[in-house]
């Protein structure tokens, strides 16, 4: 088996109206992150993948979980095009190493 590691990018844009849209935003959000993704800003979210099919299957299962009205846009790229975002301004403020150093594979 062949092992790519991959980035689940997903990217959303919720109504805030009133509070079933605020109700659903938070539900939606909360999914992400039990899910396993991390925020890279405000509603960009990102979730490592072991290949292809496995992102496949998270943009399912996020399929399945978004709410009805507002944007939602989810999209996979290979961990080598990940790694070369580049901060054009503004430094990255995560507490969290993201490296492949930590994963440990059994």
């Amino acid at each position: 088996m062949s092992y790519r590691y991959m980035r689940v990018i997903v990217m959303f844009d919720l109504p805030m109206k009133n509070s079933s849209d605020i109700r659903e935003y938070n539900q939606f959000r909360k999914y992400l992150v039990k899910s396993g993704f991390l925020m890279m800003q405000e509603s960009v979210y990102c979730k490592l993948a072991l290949n292809v099919t496995v992102a496949e299957a998270v943009i399912s299962n996020v399929r399945k979980n978004c709410p009805e009205h507002g944007l939602v846009q989810a999209f996979s790229m290979t961990e080598k095009q990940f790694s070369k975002i580049e901060f054009i301004t503004g430094k990255s403020s995560s507490e969290i190493l993201d490296t492949d150093k930590r994963l440990v594979i059994l």
